[in-house]
């Protein structure tokens, strides 16, 4: 039996019946084709499905879309604003911190939740908030030096 949710994504409002076992992660994907949120290891390890609900960190693999009812998506495709980029991909792209690019969308949104919390992480910090996402080409020494690139553009320096 399908469950009525109301979710806000990227800024629009979603009304939408939805299977109560399925995974945001999929909902995100399948039914309203925002394609930036990835697929990876579908047990929470790797972090590539990571979005922010209610401005938090969460792996939309491990959470179903029913559980996001009444919340606030933010995926990779909605950090941008007005066609400029988040300071956070910016800085990716400027730092080199992605290669293949599959972890990229859960690393910058796992940042932007650090950096909301804590504007001037330490490096420790920045490792300590990105480990639950798992980048197998870069060796992360890019990937901080982009969040504090971020940190520094967004005012926390």
């Amino acid at each position: 039996m399908a469950v009525q949710i109301r979710v806000e994504v990227n800024g629009t409002t979603y009304e939408r019946e939805v299977e109560p076992r399925l995974l945001l992660v999929h909902w995100l994907r399948d039914e309203l084709g925002l394609t930036g949120t990835n697929v990876g290891c579908e047990t929470s390890l790797c972090g590539a499905c990571t979005v922010l609900v209610d401005g938090r960190a969460v792996k939309s693999c491990t959470q179903l879309a029913v559980q996001a009812d009444g919340s606030s998506i933010t995926t990779i495709e909605g950090l941008q604003q007005n066609g400029e980029l988040h300071p956070l991909q910016q800085a990716f792209w400027d730092q080199h911190g992605l290669q293949c690019g599959y972890c990229t969308p859960g690393m910058i949104l796992a940042a932007a939740d650090l950096l909301a919390q804590n504007p001037r992480p330490s490096e420790a910090e920045i490792r300590a908030a990105l480990k639950g996402n798992v980048c197998r080409c870069t060796g992360y020494h890019n990937i901080v030096k982009a969040v504090r690139q971020a940190a520094e553009q967004m005012g926390g320096g």
